[in-house]
């Protein structure tokens, strides 16, 4: 069993101490921020011992099966929303509206998996009927900044030429200008419709809900010729677990808990580029 442990900013000798505790046959500092401790006795008590003091140290904790090489996948398949960007788009039109606290609190029980999320989406998108049109260009130029790391991300795993998939359940408003400033290969999402330049409230089309995530990555892998073990699928909410079940690296970016619990990897303090450390 191997360990790797990384975090912010100068880290290395707290991320050494901790590192200490596994016993290991090597400790290897594999970047600036961070190690990768080798040949350890797993034991569940020795995990739960060293995620508690990686998480007060600030550290996250990914605990792998052997070692894995960056080029031993082939696509990258993202969710948008508080993944690859830091906002939930609906969240910010919504407070165009001045409805964003009762947006926010529909977004977020359907992220803890606590609404469905089909339903929630239209419950959502209801709300913003009648807004111009144009609220979406100011929520793209004002607010929607990417995650930290996502384009130092980005450049690695197209230069090692895996292809890119963003499949979210926002909006294709979004994806769409995405994928063209960060040269994605593919997009899905959901479409608004808008008749004389106001939002109608309802969405064109069915709803990019789990089910369809989880279709559109094997419909990517089966175009590519590959199987979804050579995908890295990360996410933040419930409805990115069916996609994220079929990867052969899962990562749980800034995640909800029962995302966090079932993901490969966790990435609660570094940003989207940790998963560089975890296939170097």
């Amino acid at each position: 069993m191997n360990l790797v442990l990384q975090g912010e900013g100068e880290c290395l000798d707290r991320a050494e101490r901790i590192a200490a505790l596994t016993a290991p046959h090597s400790i290897t500092r594999i970047s600036a921020n961070a190690v990768r401790c080798e040949g350890i006795a797993f034991s569940p008590a020795l995990r739960q011992t060293i995620e508690v003091a990686a998480h007060a140290a600030q550290l996250d904790a990914t605990y792998m099966m052997g070692r894995h090489r960056l080029d031993d996948f082939r696509l990258v398949a993202m969710d948008m929303d508080s993944t690859l960007i830091t906002i939930e788009c609906i969240d910010e039109i919504a407070d165009m509206q001045g409805l964003k606290p009762q947006v926010s609190a529909i977004t977020e029980a359907a992220m803890r998996g606590e609404l469905d999320f089909a339903e929630s989406l239209r419950r959502r998108v209801a709300l913003l009927e009648g807004l111009d049109a144009g609220a979406l260009q100011r929520v793209y130029d004002e607010r929607l900044r990417l995650s930290p790391g996502a384009e130092r991300m980005l450049q690695a795993v197209q230069a090692a030429g895996l292809k890119t998939l963003l499949v979210s359940g926002g909006f294709t408003y979004f994806t769409d200008r995405l994928k063209s400033q960060l040269k994605l290969d593919y997009t899905q999402a959901n479409q608004l419709e808008i008749v004389d330049g106001k939002l109608t409230g309802k969405v064109l089309g069915g709803i990019v809900d789990a089910a369809a995530k989880r279709a559109a990555v094997e419909h990517v892998c089966a175009g590519l010729g590959i199987t979804p073990a050579e995908a890295i699928v990360m996410g933040d909410g419930a409805n990115d677990l069916e996609m994220m079940s079929i990867a052969g690296l899962s990562v749980a970016f800034r995640a909800k808990p029962v995302v966090r619990q079932q993901a490969t990897a966790a990435l609660n303090f570094v940003g989207l580029d940790g998963i560089l450390n975890l296939l170097a």
